[in-house]
């Protein structure tokens, strides 16, 4: 019962961060590119409930800022006037899955307030708005690149598992060479030998490419010993008695019992591919502005003026250690399902 509570409970969480992520555009409160110049490094906002007065309001609200004349990276907060929080406010367009056209988001402040949850960078952008719209580049890279090696894996692992042979020999051998192979460091090969100024979709495609087809050797080392044991099982060898090709046999008797070997594969290799797309966003090497990336935005903290000066630069990076912990319990719980089920 605790395995099962704990495999739902770590899916919905991953699920509900998910879907904050897809619906980027209703939860951010300004578009990602738009830029406040005068808001240069702004710390976070605080949300209040007690005013100056020690008067308590029942909906909370923010306080303005003004910048100091000698420093213009420092604010200090004006409590003249309190910009109350509100609810599904209109605001900056944007397309609900990229189609539909919407202009109404989750919360905001009526102007000239602002909100920044965590700050803003050099160019007085909403980092909190920069992060889920950056989420929506990163998460896709993971996803994309572990369904790719996953895809892979399960293709090469059943064929040489079922076939065997030379067959076996050939592909487990080639596996071997991935495996040995500094993914990592080929990737930023790869991307150094490409022209500088191409298209950010096209950096997109090229490193979930490269990631999911480097990927493949381990999934297909495990998909094939699942195949090797199942190929075995009696209700198997009954069925081919009959006359079922190797296909039917393929599709409805053996790759079904790997299915909990991919979930697991697949939530353990989408956070590394997804900390694969930081490392080069952060390096220059992945997607380059305006679009934004996870490692995009921690990239100013190679500035030694940021790194000690606005602590708030580092909050994207901390908010990643929850999802990558989450995506380490969904692995766990789903192996020991399968452990489970296989007893």
């Amino acid at each position: 019962m605790m395995r099962r509570h704990k495999l739902w409970i770590t899916a919905a969480v991953l699920a509900a961060f998910h879907a904050v992520i897809l619906f980027a555009g209703f939860f951010a409160p300004y578009d990602y590119s738009a830029q406040n110049r005068d808001r240069v490094f702004v710390p976070p906002t605080r949300i209040h409930f007690i005013d100056g007065d020690g008067k308590l309001h029942l909906r909370p609200f923010v306080y303005g800022f003004a910048p100091e004349d000698s420093t213009p990276a420092n604010y200090t907060i004006d409590t003249s006037r309190r910009y109350p929080l509100e609810l599904f406010v209109a605001g900056s367009p944007y397309r609900i899955g990229g189609v539909i056209p919407s202009q109404r988001h989750l919360l905001g402040v009526p102007l000239p307030g602002r909100i920044f949850l965590m700050g803003t960078d050099a160019y007085g952008r909403d980092q909190f708005s920069r992060f889920l719209y950056g989420g929506q580049i990163s998460l896709l890279a993971g996803l994309l690149a572990a369904l790719i090696a996953v895809l892979l894996g399960v293709t090469i692992g059943a064929l040489a598992g079922f076939y065997g042979g030379w067959l076996d020999e050939i592909l487990m051998r080639g596996g071997e060479v991935f495996l040995a192979l500094p993914w990592l460091y080929l990737l930023f090969a790869v991307r150094a030998v490409m022209p500088l100024h191409i298209a950010g979709w096209q950096i997109f495609l090229l490193l979930v490419s490269v990631m999911g087809l480097l990927g493949w050797a381990r999934p297909a080392r495990l998909i094939r010993g699942v195949v090797l044991s199942a190929k075995e099982r009696n209700f198997v060898l009954a069925a081919r008695g009959f006359g079922a090709s190797d296909a039917y046999l393929l599709t409805r008797h053996i790759l079904p019992q790997t299915s909990g070997l991919v979930l697991t594969q697949l939530a353990l290799l989408i956070p590394q591919y997804v900390l694969a797309e930081v490392t080069l966003s952060f390096l220059g090497l992945g997607v380059s502005e305006p679009m934004p990336s996870w490692g995009s935005l921690l990239s100013c903290l190679q500035q030694y003026y940021v790194l000690v000066s606005y602590w708030w630069m580092f909050l994207p990076a901390l908010l990643l250690i929850p999802m990558f912990l989450f995506y380490s319990l969904a692995a766990d719980a789903l192996q020991e399902r399968t452990r489970s089920v296989q007893l």
